[in-house]
């Protein structure tokens, strides 16, 4: 008995034939607009978020700042790291320091937070960015805190020290109004 063979199989051209494809978006529900204005090219897209939904509308000034933290955390961490009786004198007024691990731990501190700082400046995420300038800030709020109670304790008062201060303060600010700018919800126009 012989046996029968199958007929050839037909290629189906589906991919090239531009209405099949056309139907085939249509049925998916992708290629039009929805409801938001958006064209979406793949169900994925559609299904998951289009990540330039997602894209911060920066403020202005917003990567120059960044910038100026990343290059200051950097300079004070290899400071503190490098010379640390230079940066405590600087500070408060003082020309030696009982143990130079302290300092040298703290500008292991900041080099790590300057770490974060320049991966901020290059990333698009909001959520990142946020979280930088939060972080920032509550370094800056926990060094004025410090720097303060350091004063009263000592009962001195070191014009370093108050510069550092004023400082801080000014910096306290500019990260809390960036933070806040960058998680504010774009208008609709």
């Amino acid at each position: 008995m012989a046996a029968k063979q199958p007929p050839p199989l037909m290629k189906k051209h589906s991919q090239t034939d531009l209405v099949s494809r056309l139907k085939t978006r249509k049925i998916l529900g992708v290629g039009g607009e929805d409801d938001d204005g958006e064209v979406h090219r793949s169900k994925i897209s559609q299904v998951l978020g289009n990540e330039i939904k997602f894209a911060v509308r920066e403020p202005l000034g917003l990567r120059v700042w960044q910038l100026v933290s990343a290059v200051m955390f950097s300079g004070v961490a290899i400071m503190a790291l490098a010379f640390p009786d230079q940066l405590y004198d600087a500070i408060f007024d003082e020309e030696s320091v009982s143990s130079k691990t302290p300092i040298r731990l703290y500008g292991g501190a900041l080099l790590s937070i300057s770490l974060i700082m320049w991966n901020a400046l290059y990333t698009a995420e909001k959520v990142i960015i946020r979280w930088s300038l939060l972080t920032e800030a509550c370094y800056f709020a926990v060094q004025f805190l410090v720097t303060t109670a350091s004063l009263v304790e000592s009962s001195r008062i070191a014009t370093g020290a108050v510069l550092l201060l004023v400082s801080r303060a000014l910096f306290i600010l500019i990260s809390i109004y960036y933070y806040y700018q960058v998680g504010r919800r774009p208008k609709k126009v």
